[in-house]
């Protein structure tokens, strides 16, 4: 931002009320609000820095590095941006997704790590960043990238925005326990959500639990039921405590809490 000039500043305050009336206000200057309290916004260095990660974008993978680079620098700028800027770089994060990655860091394993960065910094971004975040849960380039879209489903839950909480609900349903570890911990982020929200999930994430146990235990061959249920369970486990403020390690356990406390205040709940 450029500096007041103090003395100009200075003047203004001795002249009578009328001539400060007839006098013009200067113009502010380009990328700073009038309104001390706003932060500045449409800035130029910001538009520079979306069309120079556009332009590493268009590399292919090759300017990747640089790419991510760039990325860091705009996390850093969007604290301090204004509201047209921060959904620009909302924007240009969002479209990093669009660009597919040709190459692999070794066989068998997509270089992903430019969608990696990006769903990071945006669990930074919210209340900006909590729809291009749903969406981003289904992309076409994160198919078969499980493990990106269970970093964007976290960054979800980081934002602790409520318009998070049934998207990451319905995912507790999914037929990849990676992504249903990474919904379950999302809600952990939910613990100081109010009462009825939080109460939901616990509903849904303890119905999750108990289903995967019960398919566990109805058949102790069943080795996909078991991989199952033990990939999630932990996650489900810690979130349903911090949820609750309560604490229990068996599944039994939650759902006899439950079945006591379900209608409580859990806020006033004496442990």
């Amino acid at each position: 931002m450029k500096p007041i000039c103090l003395a100009a500043l200075s003047l203004s305050l001795f002249l009578a009320p009328a001539a400060r009336a007839a006098t013009p206000a200067p113009a502010a200057p380009a990328g700073v609000q009038d309104d001390e309290n706003e932060k500045p916004d449409k800035r130029p260095e910001v538009k520079e820095l979306i069309e120079e990660l556009e332009a590493h974008l268009k590399k292919k993978g090759k300017e990747d590095e640089e790419a991510i680079a760039v990325m860091d620098t705009l996390t850093q700028e969007f604290e301090n941006s204004g509201p047209k800027d921060r959904e620009d770089i909302v924007d240009a994060f969002e479209d990093v997704f669009d660009n597919k990655r040709p190459k692999e860091l070794e066989e068998g394993i997509p270089d992903s790590r430019i969608y990696d960065a990006a769903a990071v910094s945006m669990a930074t971004m919210g209340p900006e960043s909590v729809d291009p975040l749903i969406d981003l849960i289904e992309h076409k380039n994160l198919k078969k990238l499980l493990m990106t879209r269970a970093r964007v489903i976290t960054s979800l839950g980081k934002t602790k925005h409520l318009d998070g909480v049934k998207p990451l609900r319905d995912l507790l349903k999914d037929k990849d326990v990676e992504i249903v570890a990474a919904a379950a911990q999302a809600l952990g982020y939910f613990d100081e959500a109010p009462q009825d929200e939080r109460k939901d999930a616990f509903e849904d994430l303890l119905k999750a639990l108990m289903s995967a146990k019960g398919s566990m235990d109805s058949d102790p061959n069943d080795l996909i039921a078991r991989d199952r249920y033990q990939a999630i369970a932990a996650s489900i486990i810690t979130t349903l405590g911090s949820l609750t403020g309560h604490d229990e390690r068996q599944p039994e356990a939650w759902q006899r809490w439950w079945n006591k406390n379900k209608k409580a205040d859990w806020d006033e709940l004496e442990e």
